[in-house]
């Protein structure tokens, strides 16, 4: 097995949730609290990922990013970026595909804190930029920590939107699912389990780490 691939998933996950995580959390607090037309536009648009097959969302992406296309060639002649077939091709589009595993968690539990915490803090003279970051992050521990486990779980088990934009450039492009993928048309299952394992024991954990976690938070905010 070759461990590559594994490293380059790692880099891609841990890329896409910490990008996501900036852009996420303005949006978050913006959907959690604003009323304006066209909300249920914007909340489905950023939700289309959960249930458009991921090969349809590559597509159109491929098809965007292209050099060919007017957006591709305006990437690559003003910026120099060339978004097909690259890495940064990749976690852009894993950024895409995994937006709303950011934003519904922090959105939920921006939205489960009662209000009178912030009306506490502007009674207090507190800006909205400091009662955010001062009252409603730490108050939201577990959403955050839902939010980053299950961006960071998600992007380590895409396929088809890596595969669609990326291609299987080993070194540069080929993640773990896609080498899974390659393995099994070569009918080399041992290979295949191996990566297949790996990543199963890696969700495991991550998955149980959030868990265990989040209900010791829970025992602390209501002790029995």
């Amino acid at each position: 097995m070759d461990p590559e691939p594994l490293w380059l998933t790692l880099r891609l996950a841990t890329l896409t949730t910490l990008i996501l995580f900036v852009i996420a959390l303005p949006m978050a607090y913006w959907l959690a609290y604003s009323r304006f037309k066209g909300r249920s536009v914007v909340e489905a648009i950023i939700g289309m990922p959960l249930v458009l097959p991921p090969s349809v969302l590559g597509f159109y992406l491929l098809l965007a990013f292209s050099p060919s296309r007017a957006f591709g060639q305006w990437l690559e002649s003003t910026l120099g970026l060339r978004l097909v077939f690259s890495f940064p091709g990749l976690v852009v589009a894993s950024i895409i595909y995994s937006l709303p595993f950011m934003i519904y968690p922090l959105q939920a539990g921006l939205q489960s804190l009662p209000a009178s915490l912030r009306e506490a803090s502007y009674t207090l003279g507190k800006s909205a930029w400091t009662t955010f970051f001062k009252v409603l992050l730490p108050n939201s521990k577990s959403a955050i920590l839902t939010a980053l486990v299950l961006t960071f779980a998600h992007t380590v088990g895409e396929f088809g939107v890596v595969l669609m934009i990326g291609g299987n450039i080993p070194g540069v492009t080929k993640v773990a699912s896609v080498a899974i993928y390659n393995e099994v048309e070569a009918l080399n299952y041992d290979a295949a389990n191996q990566y297949a394992l790996v990543l199963f024991v890696v969700t495991f954990l991550i998955l149980s780490i959030i868990y265990t976690i989040n209900n010791r938070l829970l025992r602390v905010r209501h002790p029995a």
